[in-house]
């Protein structure tokens, strides 16, 4: 039995040890919003938070897990309220949007350890998460506006 904390909620699964936290979060739980990609951990689309730090769903066994706290994109507000979440309307970065909740999570997480973070910092954390639709200039810019908004809060 594994117990486990996600968005919030405290859980229990008595299922695959093994099965990667990617497929328990949108298979079980029905946490669609973190996404599939590539499956290697190289793409981002399926960031997490563990603990607040971003890892990669698709490669983080559930029985790596237990007893910690996970976070998805449903779990970063709600509401859709987090000034990332936000910062990305007035950006207008989503073009397709696959990428995009593992886009955010990466940058939530980057924000929560650098608060104000240069262009150079903002590239390096993003570095690994891949946007097929290139908009890498307004995921920058949307960082830089959570960023002057207090999104580390």
């Amino acid at each position: 039995m594994i117990s486990l904390t996600v968005n919030g909620h405290a859980l229990q699964f008595d299922g695959d040890q093994d099965m990667p936290l990617l497929w328990y979060l949108r298979d079980i739980e029905g946490l669609t919003g973190t996404k599939f990609g590539c499956g290697a951990g190289l793409c981002g689309a399926c960031t997490v938070h563990l603990d607040g730090a971003a890892v990669r769903a698709c490669q983080t066994l559930l029985k790596d897990v237990a007893g910690h706290k996970i976070t998805t994109i449903e779990g970063l507000s709600v509401e859709g309220t987090h000034p990332l979440q936000v910062a990305w309307q007035h950006a207008n970065v989503p073009q397709c949007g696959y990428c995009q909740p593992g886009q955010i999570m990466q940058a939530a997480a980057l924000l929560r350890e650098t608060p104000h973070p240069s262009e150079a910092q903002i590239d390096e954390a993003m570095s690994g998460n891949i946007c097929r639709c290139g908009t890498y200039t307004r995921i920058r810019s949307a960082i830089k506006e959570a960023a002057e908004q207090g999104a580390s809060q």
